[in-house]
């Protein structure tokens, strides 16, 4: 029973504060693939995904190539997320657990898109979604129009199942990414490709970072 209103407390508050998505997904078996430190993870097992969408008006404004005012959206929306998980981490020691916030984005080597995890890795665990040809998580009503955080923790809590949905016939995303990065199946995906077109934005001072959202505006997922 703990785990259950452990559960329904935290999405509830989660909700409560503007957040979109909630889902809890058992790490036990895979937390020795993270960059993080076994000592720290070491009673660490469950960990809390949440989402939040994104402005489908910012979005809409790109077609071939990110906008500033993408980037600045993008920039708010991963502080937001920061402040949330730091905010439900706070909430979950103070009923005696531990808990750790990981970063909305902080890319250890860009190169090979690698962080301290994988978010979309444990929201497709916590049943947010499935890894679409895009290579993001896509979720049925929101498709890919969201960012993700995730905080693990020790607290007894309810496990989601994985979403068995797929993109089906949908190839916006193949049609419309810039890189041609974006193949038949997500395990194609071209990571050279993706992180060479991401450089090439840089570059031209088109943001200030790597960031695309090409695919992120053409999938808007199943229910809309």
């Amino acid at each position: 029973m703990d785990k259950i209103k452990n559960y329904l407390t935290l999405k509830k508050l989660c909700l409560k504060e503007g957040l979109d998505l909630f889902g809890v997904a058992d790490i036990s078996e895979i937390k020795n693939e993270f960059q993080i430190s076994p000592k720290t993870l070491q009673n660490l097992d469950k960990a809390v995904c949440l989402a939040l969408r994104l402005s489908q008006s910012i979005l809409s404004e790109m077609e071939e190539k990110p906008t500033k005012l993408y980037f600045h959206h993008y920039k708010i929306i991963n502080s937001f997320l920061d402040q949330a998980a730091l905010k439900l981490g706070n909430i979950i020691q103070k009923k005696g657990y531990s808990a750790l916030a990981i970063p909305a984005t902080q890319i250890i080597d860009w190169e090979k898109n690698s962080a301290h995890l994988s978010h979309r890795r444990l929201g497709v665990m916590s049943g947010l979604g499935w890894i679409g040809r895009n290579n993001l998580l896509v979720n049925e009503k929101l498709g890919s129009q969201f960012r993700l955080v995730s905080i693990l923790t020790d607290m007894p809590l309810s496990i989601d199942k994985p979403s068995r949905e797929d993109c089906g016939d949908c190839r916006l995303c193949v049609r419309m990414c810039p890189a041609g990065a974006i193949q038949e199946d997500s395990s194609g995906f071209d990571h050279r490709k993706c992180f060479e077109k991401l450089r090439s934005f840089q570059t031209q001072r088109q943001v200030e970072q790597f960031v695309c959202g090409v695919c992120v505006n053409a999938c808007r997922g199943k229910k809309r």
